[in-house]
């Protein structure tokens, strides 16, 4: 019989949250801590010392021998450098000792992080500064410390700070436009993500038997299943007692560190599953989002299983995504996504709405661009996965509203009442009352924006700094306009019209599969970029530097420093792919067909020496010789092209996806035939019949 939990009980008990701090802090100390918070103002040092002695205490009391100072490197995973808490009192003794200096800033070795050019190889200092904003927890016997990195220049190396930075800039520009609807009470507007998370859970022995799996994350090589995902009987479907196990374990554990763990379920391909939490402010949301990562994968293998994050681990069957649920909350808990009840309201709620749509007409392509890597190509526009052209579902009704707006014509609502649309007489906007668009990048769900591009593997913190800073610029853009205005209500009908009529191009509720949606996006002027190598360039516009200079979210430096990064990134991933694909030919995959080859040739020639006929053997060897020899000259070929790749990083992308690939996509089309002719009992590792139906 298993434990009970208590869930509320056990909920955060591994974290040193706001309850625990007010109840380990002195009053002044907490309050000094709360101050700043909310105004952004640095930390006196003895304020620090209370906190980190209380915070030492508490840790030491949960087991923990050791602290670090967490942090988000350009790697796309996390960083951790952990040191003891000793310090030695002279006579052979240690005492266990924190100080608020240690607590506030570190400084590990940062010269083998992605810097982009920021620093040289040889300026190995890099500095971790604490992030207040965010808490710390105990996990591993140690006491983890949010914390962002930066250079000894200052530029940042990390994902978290720019993260940081588009918040307070939106939340600015937000509370602008709050103003002018006469709210005063608003002192900051919050950016509310739920980031689902869809994953694979694999066999550990069926894993082991992969070089693929073990080196890129995915299968270079594997024929169909006989059977896939098209019964559709694993979505939703009884979850095995083994994965059902993982589950509970991941959740108890998840929870002890404060993480709104809340949905778990069969997703459409067999073996694919998702996670989906509670939404919360965004830093906390991506810090919890690298967690739950880390911990899915450690947690599988105390299972016997593999956690498989990459975007397509199998070619024929659904790909896993990471749905961000976007949306904007006043400090008091009001969602500013929400359609209101009043006429009021209304016109607020459509001041945000169409700042969004405009922002992501204009900055079409760097949302593209944010999700654009070598995994989310084999997942983009297939199964579940929203195409590579950006556009914005708002649902029928919603979209009527928008049409009514633009043509100042009548508009029917649910309840067959007819309003004229204006600022002053507005109906009662409909609350997701249309389906879902599972085709479209950026749905409208009721009350938030769910940017479905995200790869499963990513972090969310580059797309929510495009998000963020993107509607800060309309946002501000719009105020500048609402401030100067004598007649506040006509500017802001005219605003408000002006903005859809003119970016209506972006919403599409169709379907975004479609031939003809894609020759649609092309007469209304929509970018289609389909692959990494087509979106990367976009990165580095010029207008894509202006809007993130000009708010400080990066220095240019810190953006050309992250494209440089993405593009060896893809070429160093699709590079170690290709020279798998090589090995696995040569040393697994072309041995066995051969030996299998050869053993037919001797049931070739016993039979034929005592007469029986041998047709089936002798067309299996002439199928198998034939792709063999083609196998092995398109093996030639593709290591052939990996000694001429050219110099620059913009040119080896332009190389590695159009010509590497090709080269890879041919290789696999032989050796999956291979596959279907081998004996299975030759074969050199599982296939997808093993591995997704075990």
């Amino acid at each position: 019989m298993s434990q009970i939990i208590n869930v509320p009980e056990i909920f955060g008990s591994d974290v040193f949250n706001e309850a625990t701090m007010q109840q380990r802090l002195a009053p002044e100390v907490y309050n000094a801590w709360k101050n700043c918070i909310l105004t952004g103002s640095a930390l006196p040092l003895e304020i620090a010392n209370s906190i980190a002695e209380a915070m030492k205490l508490w840790a030491i009391e949960k087991g923990a021998t050791h602290y670090t100072h967490w942090f988000q490197p350009m790697t796309g995973i996390t960083a951790e450098k952990h040191d003891s808490f000793i310090a030695p009192t002279g006579d052979g003794r240690v005492i266990m000792e924190f100080s608020g200096s240690a607590l506030v800033r570190g400084e590990p070795d940062a010269s083998s992080f992605p810097s982009g050019g920021l620093r040289a190889t040889f300026e190995a200092r890099g500095y971790t500064a604490w992030d207040p904003t965010a808490f710390a927890f105990v996990k591993d016997d140690s006491l983890y410390i949010p914390t962002c990195f930066f250079s000894y220049t200052g530029a940042a190396l990390d994902k978290k700070t720019p993260l940081l930075r588009s918040m307070d800039v939106l939340s600015r520009e937000a509370v602008r436009i709050l103003r002018l609807f006469g709210d005063d009470r608003t002192q900051r507007v919050q950016v509310s993500v739920g980031a689902e998370q869809e994953y694979f859970l694999i066999p550990k022995s069926l894993y082991a038997q992969r070089l693929d799996l073990r080196l890129t994350g995915r299968t270079l090589f594997g024929a169909p299943a006989p059977k896939g995902q098209e019964l559709d009987d694993h979505y939703f479907g009884t979850i095995r007692t083994r994965v059902s196990s993982f589950m509970k374990d991941l959740d108890e554990q998840l929870w002890r560190l404060g993480i709104l763990s809340k949905t778990k379920h069969n997703e459409a391909a067999p073996c694919q599953h998702e996670l989906a939490p509670i939404y919360s402010e965004a830093g906390n949301a991506c810090d919890s989002n690298q967690l739950i990562m880390e911990i899915m994968k450690k947690c599988a293998a105390k299972h016997n299983l593999v956690c498989l994050l990459h975007e397509k681990p199998f070619a024929s069957v659904a790909g896993s995504g990471k749905h961000n649920n976007w949306s904007l909350c006043t400090d008091s808990g009001r969602n500013l996504f929400k359609p209101g009840k009043t006429p009021r309201q209304n016109a607020q709620f459509l001041v945000f709405l169409a700042a969004f749509i405009k922002g992501v007409d204009e900055y079409q392509d760097f949302l593209r661009s944010t999700v654009a890597y070598a995994g989310n190509d084999h997942r983009l526009g297939m199964t579940e996965a929203p195409p590579a052209i950006i556009s914005i579902f708002l649902g029928d009704e919603l979209t009527a509203v928008v049409n009514s707006i633009i043509n100042g014509t009548n508009y029917t609502d649910p309840e067959k009442n007819y309003m004229r649309i204006g600022v002053d007489v507005l109906p009662a906007i409909p609350q997701d009352t249309t389906d879902r668009n599972r085709t479209s990048p950026l749905a409208f769900t009721g009350n938030k924006f769910e940017f479905r591009m995200l790869g499963s593997s990513q972090s969310v913190a580059g797309p929510n700094i495009a998000l963020n800073t993107i509607m800060a610029e309309e946002l501000g853009k719009f105020a500048d306009i609402l401030e100067q205005a004598t007649d506040f209500d006509s500017a802001l009908q005219k605003l408000v019209c002006d903005t859809l009529t003119a970016h209506q191009r972006i919403i599409f509720n169709g379907n975004g599969y479609a031939e003809e949606w894609k020759q649609e996006a092309v007469s209304r002027g929509l970018s289609n970029l389909p692959s990494a190598s087509d979106a990367l360039p976009t990165y580095i516009s010029d207008k894509n530097v202006a809007l993130v200079t000009k708010h400080g979210i990066y220095s240019e430096a810190e953006f050309r420093a992250r494209y440089e990064i993405h593009l060896q990134s893809y070429c160093k991933v699709i590079r170690i792919e290709a020279h798998t694909c090589i090995d696995m030919v040569m040393h697994q995959i072309l041995p066995a067909a051969l030996h299998y080859s050869r053993d037919l040739t001797k049931s070739i020639i016993d039979k034929s020496s005592i007469g029986v006929p041998c047709r089936t053997e002798q067309q299996l060897v002439e199928k198998l010789s034939a792709t063999c020899d083609s196998l092995y000259e398109k093996c030639q070929a593709l290591s052939e092209k990996l000694q001429n790749i050219p110099e620059g990083n913009e040119q080896a992308v332009t190389y590695f996806g159009e010509v590497i690939t090709a080269a890879m996509n041919a290789l696999r089309q032989d050796a999956d035939t291979l596959e279907q002719l081998t004996d299975k009992s030759y074969w050199p590792y599982p296939t997808y019949s093993d591995i997704l139906f075990y």
